[in-house]
């Protein structure tokens, strides 16, 4: 692995470094050169997903790329339409066919659905393709506590990551505390909210300016300091970089409040509580 970026272990053995790389929208041979270039200055854990409709993207890159293929770990996740388990082992199978790869590092269930009440026969999918040697680690994105607590209580087998909407907009701090009390990862998407517009405030200006850092890298040092792995998203090489270098500063304890308490009540982006959502 690039030791440039930390890692974390997961509960089941597996490394993860603490900053990947997100692909959604990146397709086609751009998609592939982003990709790419995110490989080269140094991401190692790399973001897809069955619906992001770019697992081939992401096989290309990984295949044009001069870094081993163990030295990478590669995500996707499965859709709501094909959480019943004989259609979840053929998607796991199709996903991999898509991007040429023999394994996943890292297969996730993308959403509960808890309307449909599948998503436990989706996990034992996963589990049995983990058995099967098709996926390394398996986890979960947007599950509430009860959600990831049935999943266990029903298979015996615990998620090793939950992949949440997290940016300093929206904490998750109770969500956040219940993985730490489970030693399951926390994993955030839309790290930066909808962009970097919107991050521009006072408080991070005023933070950013003091370490003589960009809003991005100030936001993606609060996920570290968190203890979240963070998969901020840019084709421009010179952002990608800049991403990933937050390691040679950190923020003290009023500044992690500072940015905590930009946190409210409707910080969803687009209002997808797990509770109710139903993805396709």
């Amino acid at each position: 692995m690039n030791k440039s970026i930390p890692e974390i272990t997961l509960n089941d053995g597996v490394t993860l470094p603490v900053i990947g790389f997100g692909t959604y929208p990146l397709k086609g041979n751009d998609g592939v050169n982003a990709i790419q270039s995110a490989i080269d200055v140094g991401y190692r854990l790399i973001d897809s997903a069955y619906n992001y409709e770019n697992e081939g993207t992401v096989g290309e890159a990984v295949r044009r790329s001069s870094v081993p293929r163990s030295e990478l770990r590669i995500t996707s996740k499965l859709p709501g339409r094909y959480q019943e388990y004989n259609k979840a082992v053929a998607t796991i199978q199709e996903s991999l066919y898509r991007a040429n790869l023999d394994y996943y590092d890292l297969y996730l269930i993308h959403w509960p659905n808890p309307s449909q009440d599948k998503y436990v026969e989706a996990w034992q999918a996963l589990i049995d393709a983990k058995k099967w040697g098709l996926i390394r680690s398996i986890g979960v994105c947007n599950f509430l506590p009860k959600h990831l607590e049935r999943l266990e209580k029903e298979t015996g087998v615990k998620p090793s990551i939950n992949q949440i909407e997290l940016h300093p907009f929206f904490n998750q701090a109770d969500q956040r505390k219940y993985h730490e009390e489970n030693n399951i990862a926390t994993e955030s998407w839309s790290p930066f909210t909808r962009g970097f517009k919107d991050l521009q405030i006072d408080t991070l200006l005023t933070i950013a300016e003091s370490h003589n850092k960009t809003i991005p890298q100030i936001v993606l040092r609060w996920h570290y300091q968190l203890g979240a792995i963070s998969i901020p998203k840019s084709a421009s090489p010179v952002r990608q970089l800049e991403n990933i270098s937050i390691f040679d500063f950190s923020l003290d304890d009023t500044e992690m409040s500072m940015i905590s308490k930009l946190t409210r009540l409707d910080g969803r982006i687009k209002n997808q509580d797990p509770a109710v959502y139903e993805e396709f």
